[in-house]
This record gives structure tokens, C-alpha cells and sequence, in this order.
């Protein structure tokens, strides 16, 4: 089996509705890769529209992994997906091909490329439930405010709306008596990373964001959340809060107009793209940024194929 350090390993990053989907299709069409999705929101099968999913044209021009391998009511942890990742990877490199890595999920992604070593602490049921049931009388974003208290450094890394990952760095910190940000040991994966960012003029990015979720609705967002619940898949799964999602099944319980939960996507999304900022920076020197245009494709698929060149000739 072939080691991890002869492994070159592209990632590509960018906020939400830069661009990522279309231009790593066509590089892994012109280089021979394979995508390795880094969406959370990805995971879970019979969500497509609110999440801009590759269509099955995109998966049938490139393949893609770690794209509809569970159902909205399973939930696949970041331990999961780093092990899922790591062995498609691995299969993609053996198959002769390039693996890209693609995704704007930056917690995903450091994972991956950090190796790290998510703690090891074994659920606990009764203090998982006691810390939900807190959440439900205090609000989420109070029980985050929590959080950072005991821990700054994990509630930095740690979208407030997203209860699941707060309730488990608290329970982590209240089984072991330790920090949660302390016990993510990274190792070295030995992979040869060459991390590229896309990145557009914020108003350019914001006139895309809103296109793309009036889009969604036109395309059926609102018959694919009511399929969803029709499935009996409860309305308070942790994945269903994620944008998009939350605000249409609002909608069909009557909560808000139509024309709210569009602009609260709208807004919500926005908020979403800078935080996303905080994982890729574009003042990251380990990070090559293009500015999305006419010759993008072509300028990052000679910098990557010089990358390759000068990677696969040094020393392992």
C-alpha cells in the first residue's frame, strides 16, 4: 500500500458561492482527479437543492466522494468524515489519479490537512441529554456563550447556531475535566498539500448569494423541505437547521411570509461567509488565492501542474 507521503493532495477553499463546484470540476477533468467533497451540508441524501449539491451530470463528468452517504437523521461527526476522507483519498492516489479536497466547511478541512486527532472521550448519553435539555430552556446561542467561557479557543471553531457540536465540546469538557480545544492533537498526515483559494469582490459574491437562493426556491426548495418532513424527518434534526432549511420549514409551519425566510436566507448566508473568513484568510501565506475571472481555470491549472511537477521531483 502506498505511503501518505506520495500522496499531493489539491485543496481547494472559498466561501459559499464563489465558484468552487464548477472550476474543480473542470480541473479534475483536465488534471485526471477525483473530488473529495468537504460540505458538510453534502453529506446527507434528499437535500440537493438547499445546498447547491453537484448534480448527477457533475458526478458523472468527475466522481465525487463523501456526497450522499447518509441519511438526514444520522449524523456523520467530524471523526467520521476525517476517516472517510482519509481512506478516499488513499483509493483515488492508488487508482492513479489526483484527489482534490473541496469544500468550504473550514473545520472539515483542517482536519484533514492538519491531522487532527479528535478527543477521545466516549459519549455520554445522560450528560448529552442534560446539556439539550438546557439548550431547549436557555437558547443555543446562550449555551455557546458557555462555552466560551470554559473553553474561547472551541467556541471560536464552532458556528453558534450549530447545538450538536456545542453540546459536544461541553460534554467533552465536563467528562475529562480538559479543555476541548487541548485535547485536538494534530499529527503529520505526510500529505504534499498545495491549498488554492478562490475569492471574488464581496458585492460580486453577495449578487451571487442572492441569485443562488432565489434560485433554490424557483428550482423546488420549498417541495423538496416539505418532502423531507412528509418523510418524517423531524423538523428539529440538527440538519435540518442548517440555512435555507430552517427558514422554509418556518415557512410551511406558518411562522414567517415566504418573503422572510428569503431574506433571512439571504442574510443568514452573508453571515455564514464571514465566518467562513475566519478559517481561510486570505492573508494565509499557505494559501494561493485566485481572483475568480475569465482565465481563472487556466492560470490555476498551470500553477498546479507546475506544483506537480517540482512536488513529484523533490524528495519524499
Amino acid at each position: 500500500m502506498s505511503s501518505p507521503e506520495t500522496i499531493p493532495l489539491i485543496v481547494i477553499v472559498g466561501p459559499t458561492a464563489v465558484g468552487k463546484t464548477e472550476l474543480s470540476i473542470q480541473l479534475a477533468e483536465r488534471l485526471g482527479g477525483e473530488i473529495v467533497s468537504a460540505d458538510s451540508r453534502l453529506f446527507y441524501r434528499g437535500m440537493d437543492i438547499g445546498t447547491a449539491k453537484p448534480t448527477r451530470n457533475d458526478r458523472l463528468r468527475v466522481p465525487h466522494h463523501l456526497i450522499d452517504v447518509a441519511d438526514p437523521d444520522q449524523v456523520w461527526s467530524l471523526a467520521v468524515f476525517q476517516e472517510a476522507a482519509r481512506q478516499a483519498i488513499q483509493a483515488i492516489h492508488q487508482r492513479g489519479h489526483l484527489p482534490f479536497l473541496v469544500g468550504g466547511t473550514g473545520q472539515y478541512v483542517k482536519a484533514v490537512c492538519e491531522g487532527w486527532e479528535v478527543p477521545r472521550v466516549p459519549p455520554d448519553s445522560r450528560l448529552r441529554n442534560a446539556l439539550t435539555g438546557w439548550a431547549q430552556e436557555i437558547g443555543s446561542l446562550e449555551l455557546h456563550r458557555r462555552l466560551a467561557v470554559l473553553d474561547p479557543k472551541a467556541a471560536e471553531t464552532i458556528d453558534p447556531s450549530n447545538l450538536r457540536r456545542t453540546v459536544r465540546a461541553l460534554e467533552v469538557i465536563l467528562s475529562s475535566g480538559q479543555r476541548f480545544s487541548d485535547q485536538k492533537r494534530q499529527v503529520n498526515t505526510g500529505y504534499k498539500l498545495l491549498k488554492i483559494g478562490l475569492s471574488r469582490p464581496r458585492a460580486e459574491l453577495y449578487a451571487r448569494i442572492d441569485q443562488r437562493i432565489e434560485g433554490m426556491i424557483a428550482n423546488g426548495l420549498i417541495d423538496e423541505v416539505r418532502g423531507l418532513l412528509a418523510q418524517g424527518f423531524s423538523p428539529d434534526l440538527p440538519t435540518l437547521s442548517a440555512i435555507g432549511y430552517r427558514e422554509i420549514i418556518a415557512y410551511l409551519q406558518g411562522l414567517i411570509t415566504l418573503e422572510e425566510a428569503i431574506a433571512q436566507m439571504k442574510r443568514q448566508t452573508r453571515i455564514f461567509v464571514r465566518r467562513q473568513a475566519n478559517w481561510f484568510k486570505e492573508s494565509d501565506s499557505n494559501i494561493h488565492w485566485f481572483l475568480v475571472g475569465d482565465d481563472t481555470l487556466h492560470e490555476m491549472e498551470e500553477f498546479i501542474r507546475r506544483w506537480l511537477t517540482s512536488s513529484l521531483s523533490a524528495p519524499g
